[in-house]
């Protein structure tokens, strides 16, 4: 995989999937960016991770959400690297119930944490990239931001709002040879599938064609090809990475 750029800040990636996309990346020969909100020592083992095996990694910690705060991390990459190439905006929340059940305060929170972060970081990219009319979004949303799910209003909204919002971005920053683009995963195995009772996983897997739940990697080499100089021509897409489920 070839790239021009030569950094990137992955959002929530000292676990889970974006833990993945930030080894992968650190792989390609990009320095990584890993960010935490309050997973310090879980983020510190990941850029270690990512120094073992040969590649460039630091850790920063800030509360996506917290505008302020995504600002000034930003500028902190800026004035270390003289320029922020790449970005993926993984963080985010779940605070599932049924909506009549639901909250406004529950659901706005993740509205807060998963589109509110995602809109903050792009408008900085926006700023960052196009001095040097270079640069690559990806923004990861779900499977659920596009079919939706019972118990999941909030997420679901809040997904669905980054596919439409990443389209937005794409045509406003296009002339500025900015990139903007989607990942939407399926169901992965992490450690949130990891709990789940085997007749409950047997009944999902069962809607998927490749019979399986998807790899943290394959979703980060998915994002590591948007990224890259192999898909200069592709802004505004949603890729699904979801084994066949909405085919």
């Amino acid at each position: 995989m070839k790239f021009s750029g030569k950094n990137v800040l992955v959002t929530g990636s000292s676990r889970g999937i974006g833990a993945d996309i930030a080894k992968v990346l650190a792989g390609y020969g990009l320095k990584v960016w890993v960010n935490y909100r309050s997973g310090e020592v879980e983020a510190k083992e990941v850029a270690k991770a990512i120094v073992d095996a040969g590649g460039e990694a630091e850790i920063i910690g800030f509360d996506v959400s917290d505008e302020d705060a995504f600002v000034e991390a930003i500028k902190r990459i800026v004035e270390s690297d003289g320029e922020l190439s790449y970005l993926v905006n993984n963080a985010g929340i779940t605070k599932d119930k049924l909506a009549m059940r639901m909250k406004v305060d529950e659901f706005m929170a993740v509205i807060e944490a998963n589109l509110k972060s995602v809109f903050i970081g792009c408008r900085e990219a926006i700023k960052v990239m196009g001095k040097k009319r270079f640069g690559s979004v990806v923004n990861v949303a779900s499977i659920v931001g596009e079919t939706g799910n019972a118990g999941q209003t909030n997420y679901s909204a809040s997904k669905g709002g980054v596919i439409a919002m990443t389209k937005s971005f794409a045509q406003e920053s296009a002339p500025r040879g900015i990139r903007f683009n989607t990942v939407t995963p399926g169901f992965i195995a992490t450690k949130m599938t990891d709990v789940l009772k085997d007749e409950v996983k047997d009944t999902f897997i069962s809607k998927i064609p490749l019979k399986r739940f998807g790899e943290p990697k394959e979703v980060a080499e998915a994002i590591a090809f948007l990224l890259s100089d192999h898909s200069t021509y592709i802004t505004g897409e949603t890729l699904k990475v979801n084994g066949g489920m909405m085919m």
